[in-house]
């Protein structure tokens, strides 16, 4: 998957877990939550030249590009967004986290789409 595409996908995995979560269905909204971040970081690795191919290299990805702003909170917000790949499996998470924490992974995905344009001088992909 090229670039751009992964761009495309992450911001249309944000659209669809909306859609999931407001229709009650937390293990889709969880699976799409963590695809929108799995695809950004993805695409920022691929801008970078970086690997990408594993959930170890999307770790290391995420530490370089923190590391690189000075960015403690990105690790973070992508361990949030772990948790949401967790959730699609176990079904653990309560409402409550998922309301909490939906918004800060958004924030994530965006924030990284945000870095890729400043890396590149150009919008990210639509």
């Amino acid at each position: 998957m090229i670039q751009e595409e992964h761009v495309q996908t992450a911001r249309d995995f944000l659209v669809k877990s909306d859609t999931y979560f407001a229709e009650g269905d937390a293990l889709q909204g969880s699976e799409k939550m963590w695809g929108a971040a799995a695809h950004a970081v993805m695409a920022i690795a691929q801008q970078r030249g970086w690997q990408y191919g594993s959930h170890k290299a999307m770790i290391r990805a995420v530490s370089r590009i923190a590391e690189e702003h000075d960015d403690r909170a990105l690790r973070l917000e992508f361990s949030l967004a772990e948790q949401f790949h967790a959730n699609y499996y176990h079904g653990f998470m309560e409402d409550f986290q998922i309301e909490n924490n939906r918004p800060i992974v958004r924030e994530f995905v965006e924030r990284i789409l945000m870095l890729m344009e400043e890396q590149s001088g150009e919008p990210a992909p639509l």
